[in-house]
């Protein structure tokens, strides 16, 4: 009786497992995979040329100071800067006194503790202080950002292939979905909430297009805004924050290689000089 029993309860099982294998082809068929639609009209980021393009690149600190001008006005909404001190802006041509002014008048104090009462408070930013987290924690994050976590962008620039190239098209390439994707992959279309970029990996995305309108930063310095230019100039900013000190082993690089070329040049003279005498 109970191996009969057993036999019932294993049918069951393989019943159940049937149908859901089933459930799983049905949709397969009536829905297919949608990653074709990815790899068939996903791009590549466009060329950018920046200055600190090369083994002989430098600053454009001009640039550089758009491009936080940049950061500070329309991403630093929701993107954290959490590698960078305020003080680190003095290698983009700030004066300490202007680092000082940026630092106590950036929108979010930094977090500190009462002394008197223990509890969590804030303070105005010094310039020792590195960016505050836009977002205390990834819920409030989620919870601002129709549930999606915007990354940190100190290192952006070196996490994504492509770098600044990346994120200067990503910033510029937002568009209406081709109507050729949509005969392709009738399923593909970008849901509610999302946001399609052909130079996003899944092409869509949660971030709203960030730059909308050409003039929509005021450069201090003059710099007609275009949302090209804006873009540019934000890529080279991020650049800068993935590497501050990469001029610094650009010339490290420099002084090594020139070290080898002399020392190549002294061993050969030696070599010459002690076996000249030595006939073949």
């Amino acid at each position: 009786m109970l191996r009969y029993l057993n036999y019932l309860i294993g049918a069951a099982f393989a019943f159940v497992l049937l149908i859901a294998l089933w459930g799983t082809v049905s949709e397969l068929i009536h829905n297919p995979p949608q990653e074709g639609a990815a790899e068939e009209f996903h791009l590549e980021p466009k060329p950018l040329h920046l200055a600190s393009d090369g083994p002989f690149g430098h600053w454009d600190k001009q640039q550089l100071q758009r491009g936080f001008q940049v950061y500070k006005e329309v991403c630093s909404a929701c993107h954290s800067l959490r590698h960078i001190a305020f003080r680190d802006l003095t290698g983009i041509g700030y004066s300490e006194a202007q680092v000082k002014a940026i630092a106590e008048q950036w929108q979010i104090p930094q977090p500190s503790v009462n002394k008197d009462t223990g509890e969590p408070d804030t303070r105005p930013n010094k310039p020792s202080d590195y960016f505050p987290l836009v977002f205390a924690n990834e819920t409030a994050a989620k919870a601002a950002n129709n549930n999606a976590v915007p990354p940190d962008l100190s290192l952006m620039v070196k996490a994504r292939e492509g770098g600044a190239a990346y994120i200067h098209s990503l910033i510029t390439g937002y568009r209406p979905q081709p109507a050729e994707l949509l005969e392709k992959f009738p399923t593909a279309k970008t849901p509610p909430g999302l946001h399609y970029n052909p130079y996003f990996a899944t092409l869509n995305l949660a971030m709203p297009p960030p730059l909308t309108s050409d003039g929509q930063v005021q450069y201090e310095d003059g710099t007609k805004p275009t949302i090209d230019q804006m873009s540019t100039d934000v890529a080279a900013f991020l650049t800068w924050t993935a590497e501050p000190d990469m001029m610094t082993r650009h010339r490290t690089g420099y002084a090594a290689v020139l070290f080898l070329l002399i020392f190549i040049g002294l061993t050969f003279g030696a070599y010459k000089n002690i076996w000249r005498d030595v006939k073949h």
